[in-house]
């Protein structure tokens, strides 16, 4: 038999194996939830740096411009931004008639695609970040300003107050906001088991 001085007996090695193998096991779970949530604020950050873009837009150009979200069939998540050519605001119908024309290309959420998506978790309607008191409503809108899915910014800084939510479809959800009369923007992240938003 081999004494420790020349290297590890056998019942050592098994002893560190098994105590590795109970931390990894403990570790790694908490770990990979972590990060999930962390992908799901990321993508929340990139939505809301979006909103950014178009409100320096319309303030540096003097334009009322409108923000609009497509998501592709494969799940991946394009912006672009249309500048009011008509003089009634940014609407679908006159991006399609190209009234309201495009002033760059679209843009790809490089955060948002097959795991992380708009919308919510499964599971009980998480509550309203304005208004604690009250769940959520119309799960199946996750991109919300008024009646539209359309983000528009004046030349003064103001916006259509509306919220884009993100989530990993399991546990996670985030949320993009926009306030009205200051053109505020901000991230909230949601605990699911305190019920609020963070």
């Amino acid at each position: 038999m081999r004494t420790a001085e020349r290297g590890y007996q056998l019942i050592e090695l098994l002893i560190a194996m098994a105590i590795s193998s109970l931390v990894l096991t403990l570790g790694i779970p908490p770990l990979l939830q972590l990060a999930a949530g962390l992908r799901v604020e990321l993508a929340a950050a990139e939505v809301a740096s979006a909103f950014h873009v178009a409100r320096a837009y319309a303030i540096r150009h003097d334009a009322n411009v409108g923000l609009k979200f497509r998501v592709d069939a494969d799940g991946t998540v394009t912006w672009g931004l249309y500048r009011d050519g008509d003089g009634d605001g940014v609407l679908s119908a006159d991006i399609l008639s190209g009234d309201d024309p495009p002033v760059m290309p679209r843009v790809r959420l490089a955060h948002l695609g097959r795991q992380i998506h708009f919308g919510f978790p499964p599971g009980r309607a998480p509550r309203d970040p304005g208004d604690p008191r009250r769940r959520l409503d119309r799960l199946d809108d996750p991109v919300r300003f008024n009646r539209s899915d359309i983000a528009s910014f004046s030349p003064i800084g103001t916006a259509t107050p509306g919220t884009v939510y993100v989530t990993d479809g399991r546990r996670h959800l985030s949320a993009a906001r926009v306030f009205g009369r200051t053109g505020k923007i901000g991230c909230l992240a949601y605990d699911l088991e305190s019920e609020r938003w963070r």
